[in-house]
């Protein structure tokens, strides 16, 4: 549950991004965003790994929560511009 949580907000934050970003900031916008999001994933990790789970556990959830907001904003940038 706090999986699909964790990608609404950056689906969120995306969309936030989207609609009210001028258009010549957003690769700076996009760069900051992508650092910031790759913070709290690692953040999460370290969370999930004191829990007791395992890297080989933690992995592929942390991957899917990495990649998915970060692909919808890029991916809108690259084909609406």
């Amino acid at each position: 549950m706090r999986t699909l949580i964790i990608i609404a907000i950056g689906l969120c934050i995306d969309l936030a991004l989207m609609g009210f970003i001028p258009k010549k900031f957003q690769i700076i916008v996009g760069i900051i965003f992508s650092l910031i999001w790759a913070a709290v994933v690692f953040w999460n990790l370290r969370l999930g790994l004191s829990h007791g789970y395992s890297l080989a556990e933690e992995a592929p959830i942390q991957l899917l929560i990495l990649i998915l907001p970060l692909a919808v904003y890029w991916g809108y940038f690259l084909f609406k511009n």
